[in-house]
């Protein structure tokens, strides 16, 4: 295997330039789906080199339950450093475990106290909850899911703004936003460098919702301003992992992108002599090679343990 069993650890850098460039060029729909696709992808290669490394390293120890023969010389030969690496990637994949775990955990939560705060009110589509706080978020459920809000949030907005409101919470519903957060959310805890990817897409999450809403209403101005006066009044929900139309993103930048015109949607990737298009191409290639490596370091890995292992 050689040193390519660690480059899924340290690959996922090369998507950090496509992270800001996805945010300021792409359609807000693809960038989400770019992103949690690469996050994902690198979340899991990584995660498969700490594995293997970890059986390296599990053979070293005492009384460890593997089988004798992994822990031969030919064995830990094929990881490079294969005393150190090995014996630290049990910590780093146990946190790694540890850490989706919780957050899993943490989001099936919030979704369970967020459904047994609207049981038992009225629609099925929306649930409107009496409370003087302001704040909205669309809840998913396998049924469709629904958009709650508050009064205390309805009585700061204009019919117009309220249909924004309505239109931006649905397509997060209609898009499955959740999905994407949860996936870049798993992968920033399987490796930190993947952190910027978590970050941008809550960000083009937000701006896919905008621009559904924008088309939605027929009026880009009215979302920007439901979008302003939502952030100025909400002070956070009960329900902090999940979308909400003053939630994730700097709303700043989101109103500014909905005073501008409407980006467009591209059919073709951007041409490599891009800024966007070189980024978008070197995420691609680290992916690739990430992917690449991870499955060439366990196959690898498993033709040795075969071979070590006694018939």
């Amino acid at each position: 295997m050689g040193v390519f069993v660690f480059l899924p650890l340290v690959l996922p850098l090369t998507a950090w330039p496509i992270a800001r460039l996805a945010e300021q060029h792409l359609h807000p729909r693809a960038a989400t789906r770019l992103l949690t696709a690469v996050a994902g992808v690198m979340a899991l290669c990584s995660t498969l080199c700490l594995a293997l490394l970890m059986v390296v390293g599990t053979a070293q120890l005492p009384g460890n339950p593997l089988p004798d023969a992994w822990s031969d010389p030919e064995v830990r030969a094929a990881v490079p450093f294969d005393e150190y690496a090995g014996r630290a990637a049990i910590p780093a994949l146990l946190l790694v475990c540890a850490a989706c775990v919780h957050t899993l955990w943490r989001h099936g939560r919030v979704r369970r106290g967020a459904r047994r705060a609207v049981e038992g009110l009225p629609g099925s589509s929306v649930a409107v909850l009496a409370d003087e706080a302001s704040y909205a978020y669309a809840l998913p459920s396998r049924e469709g899911g629904r958009v709650v809000v508050t009064t205390g949030m309805l009585g700061k907005l204009a019919a117009p703004e309220r249909r924004a409101l309505f239109a931006h919470e649905r397509a997060h519903l209609a898009g499955r936003h959740h999905r994407h957060l949860l996936v870049t959310q798993l992968a920033a805890r399987a490796n930190p460098f993947l952190r910027p990817l978590r970050t941008s897409v809550a960000y083009t999450a937000e701006r896919w919702a905008d621009e559904t809403a924008a088309r939605a209403v027929a009026d880009r101005r009215v979302v920007a301003r439901a979008i302003g006066k939502a952030a100025l009044v909400s002070r956070g929900t009960p329900a902090p992992s999940l979308a909400g139309l003053a939630a994730a993103g700097p709303v700043p930048r989101r109103v500014a992108a909905l005073l501008a015109p409407a980006p467009a949607s591209r059919n073709r990737p951007p041409s490599v002599f891009t800024s966007v298009g070189l980024a978008l191409w070197g995420a691609a290639f680290g992916t690739a090679v990430s992917a690449m490596s991870s499955a060439n370091s366990a196959v690898t890995m498993v033709l040795i343990l075969r071979a070590a292992t006694p018939l």
